[in-house]
């Protein structure tokens, strides 16, 4: 998952967002067409923090949540935005948290309504929602199918009792299996999320909770290496951590036995079954934009000679005060023209298939000759391979991740 809604970002004071002609004045970029949009939604809250997540994420029970303030929080919001996306399809929408799933059905029936009567939603949107075992309830998941959700991701992160304590998560192993046991009966395409090189696992456990995860034939499969980032409880009191030639061997691990299972690695993290690859992150990966509401919510949007960003206010409270009064912004603004280029590669290849050049041009309004040199270097030292107008990373590329998109940093180029 990209950082669009981290615990790291610090700004939360109010600024004035520009009138849109500001945004549709020249510049130096020159797109020809903009990219696909999509729309994604933080709802902040959860059960109980966990110590590895950095997310922009509050301890709150269900039972006090303030759905009714916030969905006309969201909704005040995205109608103040709306003059940055006029005439776009939005063509995904994901509801991210926090635990979304807090939520009553009856609060994501609105949500999407309401977004409905606001945006041009394509035809057949993929709508995803956040899940955790912890909040499940029977027939919850089929009352959120009804709302409009048409895939559901499930945070399991593990099938092992002794990880899920040590990971701080609500739920256990028999919640987990319940919960997949509905979405797999629910919905048509679901995600499963798991973690790797937790503290103390060995091959064997992580093979258990692949061949568990697997069981239920989930047609996408998100496997995330467990990282301390900043500004969490494992930063300030770090486990265990698993050696490297470990978690190379269990990352071999999970790509074997998600092959047998028909399911082929398409992004770092995340494996899928043919045709239900996650579309609202694929357009992350292939750079193109995204409208964030909700507290703590990042966008991307493209205009004829520019690219900008926003940040939302990241305190829910304050955030939902700002945004009935049309301004929920905490940070706004144009990134660099010399940055695009490690931008676009950071994200394109992240995906195993790469990407034909000319999306380069597309997506950054610049001309390929800014990524020429990185291109060629990358080449040079087997990190990528290049056939006609498609380049995607090698096998080793996609081992040294890290060192290919290095290639692409501005005072490389």
């Amino acid at each position: 998952m990209i950082p669009i809604r981290s615990e790291s970002d610090t700004t939360d004071t109010p600024v004035q967002p520009h009138d849109i002609q500001h945004y549709m004045r020249p510049g130096v970029l020159q797109f020809q067409t903009l990219p696909p949009l999509s729309l994604y939604i933080h709802l902040p809250w959860c059960l109980k923090k966990c110590p590895y997540c950095d997310f922009n994420s509050h301890e709150m029970r269900a039972a006090e949540l303030p759905e009714q303030a916030y969905l006309a929080a969201l909704l005040a919001d995205l109608e103040a935005a709306l003059p940055l996306i006029w005439g776009r399809s939005v063509q995904t929408v994901f509801i991210g948290g926090g635990t979304p799933s807090l939520f009553s059905p009856q609060a994501i029936d609105q949500l999407i309504s309401g977004i409905r009567a606001r945006v041009k939603l394509a035809a057949n949107a993929e709508i995803t929602l956040e899940a955790n075992p912890g909040t499940f309830e029977k027939d919850r998941f089929k009352a959120y199918r009804a709302a409009g959700v048409t895939r559901l991701s499930v945070g399991v992160q593990s099938f092992n009792n002794a990880f899920l304590h040590a990971l701080g998560r609500v739920h256990d192993r028999a919640q987990a299996l319940d919960a997949l046991g509905e979405a797999a009966t629910v919905f048509d395409t679901f995600n499963l999320d798991l973690m790797y090189a937790l503290p103390g696992q060995t091959l064997a456990q992580l093979q258990a909770d692949v061949a568990t995860a697997l069981s239920f034939k989930p047609l996408h499969l998100s496997i995330y290496h467990l990282t301390i980032e900043p500004n969490t409880f494992f930063a300030k009191h770090p486990p265990a951590a698993v050696d490297d030639d470990l978690a190379a061997d269990m990352l071999d691990l999970i790509t074997n036995l998600t092959g047998q299972a028909g399911m082929g690695r398409y992004e770092v993290s995340a494996y899928a079954r043919p045709g239900h690859a996650c579309q609202h992150n694929q357009n992350y990966w292939q750079f193109g934009d995204y409208l964030g509401i909700g507290a703590g919510a990042h966008s991307k949007l493209s205009f004829a000679h520019r690219v900008l960003r926003q940040v939302r206010l990241r305190d829910p409270a304050r955030y939902m005060t700002q945004a009935l009064t049309g301004n929920a912004l905490a940070q706004e603004n144009e990134v660099n023209r010399a940055d695009l280029p490690f931008e676009f590669m950071l994200n394109a290849l992240r995906l195993a298939d790469g990407f034909d050049l000319p999306l380069f041009a597309e997506r950054t309004g610049m001309p390929l000759s800014a990524v020429q040199a990185g291109l060629d270097q990358a080449q040079q030292q087997g990190l990528l391979e290049r056939t006609g107008e498609h380049v995607q990373p090698s096998a080793r590329g996609f081992d040294f991740l890290n060192d290919l998109q290095a290639l692409f940093l501005p005072q490389q180029l």
